[in-house]
């Protein structure tokens, strides 16, 4: 049964990387050995053994020990022995290349949904959760071998969602690119999470974590509220037809 935790976001507000999703954290880490695989793939602009730095810490809070792929002399092997994958928000496309070019996308896919390991993913690492990373707000900096990804759970989701547009800003609203979004893709429809809020997943039932509601953007039709702490079946948002 895949149990997964779809995180908006690294901050909320002013807090500390990672401070707000304690609660969050403690609720997917429950029953576990608490020693997580961490995968810094999405970091561009700073190292991975930073990228490990700076998630370590909360994960301690938390009583969980991270520590991060690179450290292993056999990617596949450490996914496939992992008990929690935590996957780190950064760029989704850069995330997604190395993941294929490690040969890894299809290894955390059956660890989490076949072997019972917990996912952890924030931001970049909630995009690559879902069948593609078409829904991103991320600039594609390199180009994937497909934009096909993990698939831990059947519908796009939109992280970091703000609504409405910055004073001066006269470019598309985020509203605005989704509609574009369900407009080619027929039938598919989008979650939207606020930053701060996650989605937990538990076989096919997802429950919005955090203060904020969830919003479904789908063509043609009003968006509909999740609202914060109340669970439904992830069969109520449309995916990709097969």
């Amino acid at each position: 049964m895949t149990n997964a935790l779809l995180m908006s976001s690294s901050r909320m507000g002013s807090l500390g990387y990672l401070e707000h999703a304690a609660s969050q954290l403690t609720t997917i880490l429950d029953g576990t050995s608490r020693k997580v695989l961490f995968v810094p793939f999405a970091a561009v602009s700073f190292s991975y053994d930073s990228y490990e730095d700076l998630a370590a810490p909360p994960f301690a809070a938390v009583d969980a020990e991270l520590t991060a792929i690179h450290r292993f002399e056999d990617p596949v092997r450490a996914v496939r022995e992992a008990d929690v994958i935590a996957v780190g928000g950064g760029n989704s496309f850069a995330l997604l290349n190395r993941l294929y070019g490690a040969g890894l996308v299809s290894e955390i896919r059956e660890r989490v949904t076949q072997h019972g390991a917990r996912y952890i993913g924030w931001s970049a690492g909630t995009n690559v959760a879902t069948p593609s990373i078409r829904t991103t707000n991320d600039m594609p900096i390199v180009e994937p071998p497909s934009f096909g990804a993990i698939g831990l759970v059947p519908f796009q989701i939109n992280p970091h969602f703000i609504p409405g547009k910055p004073a001066g800003h006269n470019g598309e609203s985020r509203e605005e690119r989704l509609a574009e979004f369900t407009a080619i893709n027929q039938g598919e429809e989008v979650l939207g999470l606020i930053e701060g809020s996650a989605l937990h997943v538990t076989g096919s039932t997802g429950t919005i974590l955090g203060d904020s509601d969830a919003l479904v953007f789908a063509q043609d039709a009003p968006v509909r509220t999740i609202a914060a702490g109340s669970s439904f079946e992830l069969a109520e948002i449309s995916g990709p037809v097969a």
